[in-house]
This record gives C-alpha cells, sequence and structure tokens, in this order.
C-alpha cells in the first residue's frame, strides 16, 4: 500500500506514549511518524501481510528510528505482550460488505472481511493499559457502527476530528480517540486538507510540516 493521506493524518494527529503499538502497520508508514514525534518511546507494528511486514522491515532499517521500532507478521487477535500499550493507532481496513478487490494483500489492507471492526476493538481493549488512548481514522460513512462497536466494548471516544477535503464538502474521514475511561472535556475539532486544489489548507500543513519535504 502507498503512502497515503489518512496514514498521515493518523501519523500526525495521534497521541503518543512510552509503548506504542500500531495494527495493521502496513509498510511501517504510522510506525515510522511516532518514532519522530516520540523519540523516547518504543513502537510495535503488527502486520499480517507478510509481503507488506518485509517492506516495513526494510523501511524501518533505513530510517533513522530503526532502534525503536520492531515489526512482527502476526494476526492482531492472536499477538500477545509482555505489557501493555499506553498508545495504539491503526489505519483499519475499511471497506464493509463490498467487492473485493483479486488482490489477496489489498484485499486485506483494505476489507474488513479481514479484520472486522469488532474484532480490532476487542484487541485494543485487551492490549490498552489503563490511561492509554486508542487513535483510528475510519470513512464517515463507517463512523457510527465504528463507535457503536467501541460503546459496546465499554470504549470512550474522547477527541474527534472529522477531516473535510475542501471547506464545501462534507467530511470524508474522521480521526478518532477512544479510552477506558471518559473524558471531562471532549474535544472536537475540524479539519480541512485543502483551500483550493493542490493548495494545502494552513490547518493541514502545520499539523504535516514536520513530515512533508
Amino acid at each position: 500500500m502507498k503512502v497515503g493521506t489518512d496514514g498521515t493524518l493518523l501519523g500526525a494527529w495521534a497521541q503518543g506514549g512510552s509503548r506504542i503499538l500500531d495494527i495493521g502497520t502496513g509498510t511501517g508508514l504510522v510506525a515510522l511518524m511516532m518514532a519522530q514525534r516520540f523519540p523516547e518511546a518504543q513502537i510495535v507494528g503488527v502486520e499480517i501481510d507478510a509481503n507488506a511486514v518485509e517492506q516495513a522491515k526494510e523501511n524501518v532499517a533505513q530510517s533513522p528510528f530503526f532502534r525503536q521500532i520492531e515489526v512482527q507478521c502476526v494476526d492482531i487477535n492472536s499477538f500477545e505482550s509482555q505489557y501493555l500499550f499506553d498508545s495504539i493507532v491503526s489505519n483499519p481496513p475499511y471497506f464493509d460488505n463490498s467487492l473485493e478487490c483479486p488482490d489477496d494483500g489489498r484485499t486485506r489492507a483494505r476489507h474488513t472481511s479481514s479484520l472486522s471492526y469488532a474484532e480490532l476493538i476487542a484487541a485494543v481493549k485487551r492490549l490498552l493499559c489503563d490511561e492509554g488512548v486508542f487513535t483510528v481514522i475510519i470513512p464517515s460513512e463507517c463512523r457510527s457502527k465504528f463507535e457503536c462497536e467501541a460503546v459496546l466494548a465499554g470504549l470512550f471516544k474522547v477527541r474527534e476530528c472529522a477531516i473535510k477535503t475542501t471547506l464545501r464538502k462534507a467530511p470524508r474521514r474522521y480521526l478518532m480517540a477512544f479510552a477506558h475511561h471518559p473524558s471531562p472535556l471532549f474535544v472536537q475539532e475540524e479539519g480541512i486538507i485543502e483551500t483550493q486544489p493542490d493548495k494545502r489548507s494552513e490547518w493541514y500543513r502545520l499539523l504535516t510540516k514536520d513530515f512533508y519535504l
């Protein structure tokens, strides 16, 4: 999977911690961004696709952050850790009940048949420490379903950012953060990617300025 706006937004917006888990790390984009933002963090990226894992390991090895990141080829449902994580991030599969791509790797990366929202949230519930935060990016049409699954699992939304491609369009994506406990101050934001075609907004520029050349 190529570097995309969704992963870039997640890696730039998510809350960090000393121990970070990236579920569905793909080729390692979000894990590398979190390592850059949080230089004291130790990061584990888990990915089920063996080809993506090899690319992620190569990307990590060639980066300045190779001491911070460990990449494992494992299904998150069977992933075991000696410790809990204070930050979990995921850019999960998002196509639900739709025609699947004939390429197995792209299907696993893009369709919830490989990792349902309920399975993802159950893994988060198991691996997130008591004061930790789970951050995810979801298409707008999947927002309600994902939030319902989180509520059923006992997670509370503590922060949200509606992402618009341009000012006049409806939100296309939602960045959402969940925790084991409700927050007395729920933070709701709005982000716009472009003010006009091929011109990044000031919000997007500031959010991602440390990552674009």
